[in-house]
């Protein structure tokens, strides 16, 4: 009879990624720099959100930026040109996430030194990015009103993982069945710590609390350092 060995495997698969993580965010604690992993669907407004967010903080915050695609540099440009900061792309050889490793190995060639807010737009894809911590102080998800209120029902870990979630494009909630406080309550019952900002990237609607919200995490980091 052929001998059959039994192995036990009672690490997590993510426990590497999870080690990692912890170093990269304990590396940027130290320096005072926090980092925010901004994640969604895409045609949410990442992009657009990031960009008005960047132009109202610029001049108080010194703000780094790194975008991940499959392909092209379409989104990193449209940073750069558009706020005047360096923004770097990463592709991530066709992968739906990015990771801790990838993350670490990316900032290898971005010096993070002296910045207070780095910023990392992640691939479009509500699923992988949220089972990857990318050593991000805080996750950001948005949720635009185009998509519907049924999203956290669809994609429950995405808003369990996330700190923040920005409900995107309020200026179009007139035209669309999209009801905040549905939406809201749904995110809850998945994360009850979870805070929201309603948020018109557009029209800058929201964004004063958002900004406010960002620079009370920066102190909050630079304490940590101090």
């Amino acid at each position: 009879m052929s001998e059959v060995k039994i192995i036990q495997v009672n690490e997590s698969v993510f426990a590497q990624n999870d080690k990692t993580a912890a170093l990269l965010r304990e590396r940027l604690t130290g320096q005072g720099t926090l980092f925010l992993n901004v994640m969604s669907s895409p045609g949410s407004g990442k992009t657009t959100t990031l960009v008005a967010l960047i132009n109202r903080l610029k001049d108080r915050l010194s703000i780094g930026e790194m975008d991940v695609d499959i392909e092209s540099s379409l989104d990193a440009q449209r940073v750069a040109d558009r706020t005047g900061i360096r923004s770097l792309q990463i592709h991530n050889g066709g992968l739906c996430h990015i990771d801790a490793d990838m993350t670490a190995r990316a900032l290898l060639e971005y010096d993070t030194a002296g910045l207070d807010l780095l910023i990392l737009e992640n691939i479009g894809n509500l699923v992988c990015p949220a089972e990857f911590d990318t050593g991000a102080h805080k996750n950001v998800t948005i949720l635009s009103v185009p998509e519907g209120d049924d999203k956290p029902l669809k994609y429950p870990l995405m808003y369990q993982v996330s700190d923040v979630v920005l409900i995107n494009k309020i200026d179009a909630l007139d035209y669309f069945d999209f009801d905040t406080e549905r939406a809201k309550a749904r995110i809850l019952a998945l994360n009850p710590r979870a805070v929201f900002f309603p948020i018109s990237a557009k029209t800058g609607e929201g964004m004063d609390a958002l900004c406010a919200w960002v620079l009370r995490e920066v102190e909050a980091v630079k304490a940590q350092a101090r």
